[in-house]
C-alpha cells in the first residue's frame, strides 16, 4: 500500500526511517529504487529521549549499519544542551566516519551543538527547525556549510497556498540547500501524503523551474547520493 501509494503521488525516491527499523528494511527490500533508507536511533518508541547517551542505542546501530543499505541516521529527536552527553561525540564521528547524513529533529541550538563537535559532519535539519523563520534559517545557513534544510510541516512556506516572500526569498539566495518533506510520522498521513503534495507542487511553481527542480528532488538525491 505505501509503494502505491508514493507511485501514485509521482514520489520517485522517498526517504525512509522508521520505528522499528524492520519496516524500513521492507519496503527497501520491495522497491530498492524508491526507497532511500536512513537508520533511525529508536529500537522503540521509548528511545526517543534517551538514545543520545545509551551506549545499547549506539550498538544497536552499529550492527544495523552493517548492513550497508543506509544513508543517514535519523530522524531523531535533539535538544540544545544534550550535547553534553559524552556519548554524542560518538554519533557525530560514526556519521562522519560512515559518510552519513544525520537528520535531526531539533532547534538550532542543537545543530549548532553537533556542528562543533565536529564541523564536517553533513545535518539535514528536519522541519526547518518547526518554528524558525527564514532570518534565523538564513542564518544558520550562512554559518554552516554542511547544513541542509528540509520543508516538513512547513505550512507557513507558503500560507493560504501563496509563497511567503521571505522564503521565497531565502531558497532563491540558497537554492541547493533545500529539500522538500513530508513525514508521514502517523499511518493517517499516508492517506494524506498526495494533496500534501499537491500543496508543495503548487508553492513549487511560483519558483524558477531549476529551483523548484533542485528544491523538489536534487538537492535530497545529490545529499544523500542517490543521483
Amino acid at each position: 500500500a505505501v509503494l502505491g501509494i508514493l507511485a501514485a503521488a509521482g514520489v520517485k525516491r522517498a526517504l525512509v526511517s522508521s520505528t522499528p527499523d524492520d519496516g524500513t528494511v521492507r519496503l527497501w527490500e520491495k522497491d530498492p529504487r524508491r526507497i532511500v533508507p536512513e537508520l533511525r536511533p529508536y529500537r522503540t518508541p521509548r528511545d526517543l529521549g534517551s538514545w543520545y547517551r545509551d551506549p545499547a542505542v549506539l550498538v544497536y546501530v552499529e550492527e544495523r549499519l552493517r548492513r550497508g543499505i543506509y544513508k543517514g541516521i535519523g530522524e531523531f529527536h535533539l535538544s540544545a544542551g544534550h550535547a553534553a552527553a559524552p556519548l554524542l561525540g560518538r554519533w557525530v564521528a560514526l556519521a562522519v566516519a560512515q559518510g552519513l547524513v544525520m537528520h535531526a529533529h531539533s532547534d538550532a541550538g542543537a545543530v549548532r551543538e553537533l556542528f562543533a563537535l565536529d564541523p564536517r559532519v553533513r545535518v539535514l535539519w528536519a522541519h526547518a527547525g518547526m518554528t524558525a523563520g527564514p532570518v534565523e534559517v538564513g542564518a544558520m545557513l550562512d554559518r554552516y556549510p554542511t547544513l541542509w534544510v528540509e520543508l516538513a510541516l512547513r505550512t507557513d512556506v507558503a500560507p493560504e497556498g501563496a509563497l511567503d516572500t521571505g522564503w521565497r526569498a531565502l531558497f532563491l539566495r540558497y537554492p541547493d540547500r533545500f529539500c522538500v518533506g513530508t513525514d508521514t510520522w502517523t499511518a493517517s498521513r499516508w492517506a494524506e501524503l498526495p494533496q500534501y503534495l499537491a500543496g508543495v507542487r503548487a508553492w513549487l511553481a511560483e519558483l524558477p523551474p531549476d529551483v523548484a527542480r533542485r528544491i523538489a528532488f536534487t538537492n535530497a538525491a545529490r545529499l544523500y547520493g542517490v543521483e
